[in-house]
């Protein structure tokens, strides 16, 4: 860190820029060379958005791979394995499930009843197999591979569809299987998903006893394989090079086909994008007028007190106040919750966010420019959805005023950028164990609340940290309103859009 602030120092503005810039450029190479040679173009399956990718124009008729993502994620989470797939010369389908992504349609149903959402995701998963099936690029048979939610999907679409010759189920923790159905089922998760591989072996013991990872066993006409992906998690597993082989080896000898094509890593890319996007942000943080002078610092007592209160007390005020009232699962309660942080905070602090402020509109725009406009556009290109669409608006509209106020808070509490990395750590800290308070208090209503956790730590780890350049420059007001607006953005285009009961 220390590095990287002399480098953004304005002595240094051209050097860290080119340095932005060469990492962009490597990164863009490599991501579209995984996309060359593959035809990509959109198809809508019963008003459920999908893409196809095929190996080109002049490809024979290949089976149909019908890829679907886990919950919060999108088809473009999958784009690993989508264009891997079709570089080995099957025609995939990838599509975004109800609720999710690009998807007009919100989730529907009882979470908590098989025979309510999972009926339908199961029902959807059918529609988009009727879908590809007309395509003149398949040749009638068909796979089906879904990732941590929809591994349960995918198994349960396999029983109730005969057509389907083979399932892979990543990151699996499905209980539908029986011994004797999918007949075909490849089950890869993360070595880091110590439960998940443990569903996994369980699944594949049902045929073989003995069954060890990465070890094929059979019965008869069935056989199952629990691969292990070394040195991944949940996400990183759809990334990494064993998932991509494992895949098309599994396909290839369901199939009787010999398409292997090489590993183009696009993970690491990715996330070496974001990272420069990031980066060039600081020298344009320059463009602001020069950096204030540090604020007068709250004492050690007062900002403990102003951590602990709002950390403790929201959520026990905010659980009992709270009526849903939004179509995405707890963004309402979100927007109640981080309000009420963000007054509670500044009222402890005793200190007005205009005081110190200056070049307010200037400062949101670039934060808006930067980390919605060029960071959201790649990310979704090449990461996750990020684009919003129908009610999203609304829904990012809810959020905007608690997340302002929480972040305009929060720059208060850490000196405008000025504070040292352990108050800035604990501020954090604070909302974060807050956020995990409530959803224990009130598990049944609230428990997808901790699933919001992953998504806030990375907004602080990505968009705090060009917020604190912002603030330096241009006070707590322009960089709690830039970030305010950006984490309801974030939000709003995570989490499923849900008409149902949970």
């Amino acid at each position: 860190m220390k590095l990287l602030n002399r480098l953004g120092r304005r002595r240094h503005p051209v050097a860290w820029l080119l340095l932005a810039l060469a990492l962009a450029l490597a990164a863009l190479w490599h991501l579209e060379e995984a996309r060359r040679g593959v035809e990509v173009r959109p198809l809508t399956a019963d008003g459920t958005p999908a893409t196809v990718y095929t190996p080109g124009p002049d490809a024979a008729p290949a089976p149909l791979v019908v890829v679907a993502h886990g919950f919060a994620g999108s088809r473009q989470l999958m784009q690993a394995l989508s264009y891997h797939l079709a570089r080995a010369g099957y025609t995939v389908v990838a599509y975004d499930s109800e609720g999710h992504g690009r998807s007009p349609l919100p989730m529907a149903g009882d979470v908590t009843a098989i025979d309510g959402t999972t009926r339908l995701l199961v029902e959807e998963v059918q529609r988009v197999v009727e879908a590809g099936l007309a395509l003149p690029e398949s040749d009638g048979r068909v796979a089906l591979l879904g990732h941590s939610m929809a591994s349960d999907v995918v198994v349960r679409a396999a029983l109730a569809e005969p057509r389907v010759a083979a399932v892979v189920a990543i990151s699996m923790f499905s209980e539908a299987m029986t011994v004797d159905a999918p007949q075909q089922l490849l089950m890869v998760s993360g070595e880091w998903e110590g439960r998940l591989r443990t569903v996994a072996l369980e699944a594949a013991r049902q045929v073989a006893a003995d069954a060890r990872e990465n070890e094929t066993v059979g019965a008869g006409p069935v056989r199952r394989r629990a691969a292990v992906a070394p040195e991944r998690e949940h996400l990183g597993v759809l990334y990494s090079t064993t998932t991509l082989e494992e895949t098309t080896r599994w396909l290839n000898g369901v199939f009787d086909r010999d398409g292997s094509p090489a590993v183009r890593p696009t993970g690491l890319w990715t996330l070496v994008l974001l990272v420069a996007i990031v980066l060039a942000f600081r020298p344009v943080a320059g463009w602001l007028p020069a950096p204030l002078p540090p604020p007068a610092r709250a004492s050690s007592r007062r900002f403990l007190f102003a951590v602990l209160t709002p950390a403790l007390l929201v959520p026990l005020a905010a659980v009992f106040v709270y009526r849903p009232f939004l179509p995405v699962l707890v963004a309402d309660y979100l927007a109640l919750h981080l309000a009420l942080y963000g007054l509670v905070q500044l009222a402890v602090l005793g200190r007005s966010p205009f005081a110190g402020s200056r070049a307010s509109g200037r400062a949101v725009a670039l934060l808006l420019l930067w980390g919605i406009g060029l960071f959201g556009l790649a990310l979704d290109r090449y990461g996750a959805s990020f684009l919003p669409s129908g009610d999203r608006w609304a829904v990012i509209a809810a959020l905007a005023p608690g997340a302002v106020l929480f972040l305009v808070a929060d720059a208060v509490a850490t000196d405008a950028g000025h504070g040292p990395l352990w108050r800035r750590l604990l501020a954090r800290l604070g909302l974060l164990v807050s956020l995990a308070l409530a959803a224990l208090i009130d598990r049944e209503r609230l428990g997808f609340v901790l699933l919001v956790l992953p998504v806030v730590l990375l907004f602080f780890c990505v968009h705090g940290l060009m917020g604190r350049w912002v603030a330096q420059r241009a006070g707590p007001l322009g960089a709690g309103v830039g970030l305010g607006l950006a984490l309801a953005w974030a939000l709003g285009v995570s989490f499923p859009l849900f008409a149902g009961s949970f």
